[in-house]
């Protein structure tokens, strides 16, 4: 999606904007944020580029992950230009997640990329850590979603609407936009209006129930943690500069008992780049 077709579809954002009295320069500054998104959906109106479930295909020879099995995206059926990420043009993508936050701030999943032509292996979808350990763990990966996954290329506007200081107020306007709460108020406002619905996203801006600041934060956060902890990356670099990190994907699970629960795969734009999609954190927020 080009600016010119993602500024054209954000019409109706535009309008009640300013229908609200917000100086016409502000809605213009928050409409230059846009960012093509890919919504994957069972009834997209796009191509088939993935599915919930399925059999899981791993490279020869790669660990199981640790975490369940959620998606798995076909990347050369996206339509081009669905996202503004540097993805490879082809191969799948995997995702991995346990859709629940036990506040250690642990990644709870990953994301493994499996280029064209890789040999490859089914594994068992319930050999992951803990699937034997609890009858609840069971009872959730069964209502994990099985269906095939059309893409639609939609437009995204920032959900968030404050930045952490660390000194009084604490929260602020994001930089350069002193309206920005009125303005991520009218995005969930007309949303519906301009954007698909779906249970996952690829690319765009993070949401969830509770979006006060960019969700992507707390990958940061949480990741510089576990790498200083040594639990996490490998010994790499680490960087704690948001404007270093981007949402790779987000999943709204709707599961009974995990209701307003939100999972968010983040990764540095460096580790996108080279295709170290193994250095993606995982992070879930819910609200019960």
């Amino acid at each position: 999606m080009t600016p010119d077709e993602m500024l054209e579809r954000l019409g109706p954002f535009r309008d009640k904007a300013l229908a609200r009295g917000i100086p016409a320069e502000d809605v213009e500054r928050w409409m230059d944020t846009a960012r093509p998104c890919a919504t994957l959906a069972e009834d997209g109106d796009g191509p088939v580029a993935g599915r919930f479930g399925g059999p899981l295909m791993l490279p020869v020879g790669t660990a199981h992950p640790f975490h369940p099995f959620v998606a798995s995206i076909d990347l050369a059926a996206l339509p081009a230009d669905a996202t503004d990420l540097p993805l490879p043009s082809d191969g799948h993508l995997l995702l991995f997640a346990y859709p629940e936050d036990f506040g250690d701030g642990e990644s709870m999943g990953s994301a493994v990329y499996v280029p064209a032509g890789t040999a490859v292996e089914e594994r068992d979808k319930e050999g992951w850590a803990w699937f034997e350990d609890d009858d609840e763990y069971q009872e959730v990966f069964a209502q994990f979603p099985q269906e095939t996954l059309r893409a639609t290329v939609d437009v995204s506007l920032p959900y968030h609407y404050w930045v952490e200081i660390p000194e009084e107020p604490r929260w602020v306007p994001l930089p350069g936009h002193p309206r920005s709460e009125e303005l991520a108020h009218v995005w969930a406002e007309t949303h519906d209006d301009i954007a698909s619905s779906g249970q996952l996203q690829l690319g765009g801006y993070a949401d969830q129930e509770a979006v006060d600041t960019d969700p992507v934060g707390t990958a940061v956060w949480c990741a510089v943690q576990e790498a200083a902890a040594g639990r996490w990356g490998g010994g790499e670099p680490v960087s704690d500069d948001l404007a270093d990190w981007v949402l790779l994907a987000e999943w709204n699970p709707w599961i009974d008992g995990l209701e307003g629960a939100t999972v968010h795969w983040s990764i540095q734009r460096a580790d996108l780049a080279a295709r170290r999609f193994d250095r993606a954190f995982t992070t879930v927020f819910r609200n019960p």
